[in-house]
């Protein structure tokens, strides 16, 4: 059996803010927006650049209970977690580009980590292993 992740749903309030943020101030691609009119949504997924396969399925709230979400999608803690292969070249864009870090960088025996929220506010780590795990 061969399986993995393929999308992770992240709600949003916007799909073109959304995408704004993910694609010009995180630096991922744009895989694909389309237009479901079945559902009267739209299909829309970024990825990081690089090897992985997982990317993020940006869905739109569609209903109140959904919006009471967004921003806080893993009940305040880390939701999700942005490896890289150099930390210190990816923590000056994002600064430069108005990310806002809540938990400055720490460097510990096996990584090299800081806390940033995207744009609605849910906690990311932005991490890069110095040991070889992933």
């Amino acid at each position: 059996m061969n399986q993995n992740i393929a999308h992770i749903a992240i709600v949003v309030r916007d799909y073109d803010d959304a995408i704004d943020f993910y694609v010009n101030k995180l630096g991922f691609i744009l895989i694909e927006d389309s237009y479901q009119p079945e559902q009267d949504k739209r299909w829309v997924v970024v990825k990081p650049k690089g090897d992985g396969a997982a990317s993020l399925l940006l869905a739109r709230a569609s209903s109140s209970h959904q919006e009471s979400y967004i921003g806080d999608q893993a009940g305040g803690r880390v939701f999700l977690f942005l490896q890289t292969d150099d930390f210190w070249r990816d923590y000056a864009v994002y600064l430069e580009k108005g990310i806002e870090f809540t938990r400055e960088p720490k460097q510990a025996d096996y990584r090299i980590v800081a806390v940033f929220k995207d744009l609605y506010g849910n906690l990311w780590d932005l991490v890069q292993f110095t040991d070889g795990r992933s």
